[in-house]
């Protein structure tokens, strides 16, 4: 086992064979527009941070994370369980599970970067569904007016988009991370809507390395 991590008030702990805790979830924590009370759904949930990290910054929060692998959606359980935390985790293929219509009003999603097979997919960990498809998921999940947040490669953004409109999802909150000013952005948040209108909101770069 990898040294347990603190996310706000809660434990995390995690597996050697886990996808390691990175830079990615953290920021998705804090940049989905979460509410007391919202139902959230993590697709593609390991062994349950972003439910953690969720659960960390608004009350009565109604938690359920489906994930493909046995042992991540067991740590899963247990790292809710050893919080104090009520939860549902499902042990499923995001593609092939009977998804409920509008159980959601939060969905998070921290995808694989690049499609399975491509040399940078990142190991068996981060393989499975392809970006359409965990769009989809949302967009069946979230009742009209909830959210969908995900984090994603800059270079993508337009797959993105085009995966979220199709999904009923309207791109709302974007914000791109960057390691630095003079470097290219390493990463991209955005938040949208599930029927929600045309606009898109654009925040200011988060700096990752911004000296005060």
């Amino acid at each position: 086992m990898r040294a347990p991590e603190q996310l706000g008030p809660y434990v995390y702990r995690q597996s050697d064979s886990c996808f390691p805790l990175g830079q990615d979830s953290l920021l998705l924590g804090a940049f989905a527009t979460v509410r007391r009370s919202d139902r959230v759904w993590d697709l593609g949930c390991g062994a349950g941070a972003l439910l953690l990290l969720l659960a960390g910054r608004a009350s009565d929060l109604t938690l359920t994370g489906v994930e493909i692998s046995a042992a991540d959606s067991q740590l899963a359980r247990e790292n809710l369980w050893e919080n104090g935390l009520n939860g549902e985790i499902f042990t499923k293929d995001v593609e092939n599970m009977d998804l409920p219509a509008g159980a959601a009003s939060l969905v998070v999603c921290n995808p694989p970067y690049f499609k399975a097979g491509s040399g940078a997919s990142g190991g068996t960990a981060r393989m499975g569904a392809g970006l359409e498809s965990w769009c989809a998921a949302a967009g069946r999940l979230l009742k009209n007016g909830g959210r969908f947040a995900l984090v994603h490669r800059p270079e993508r953004l337009a797959e993105v988009f085009a995966a979220m409109k199709a999904a009923g999802v309207e791109p709302k909150r974007l914000q791109l991370v960057q390691h630095g000013p003079d470097t290219p952005p390493s990463a991209v948040l955005v938040e949208g809507v599930r029927q929600g209108r045309p606009g898109l909101t654009v925040l200011p770069v988060l700096l990752m390395n911004r000296r005060n």
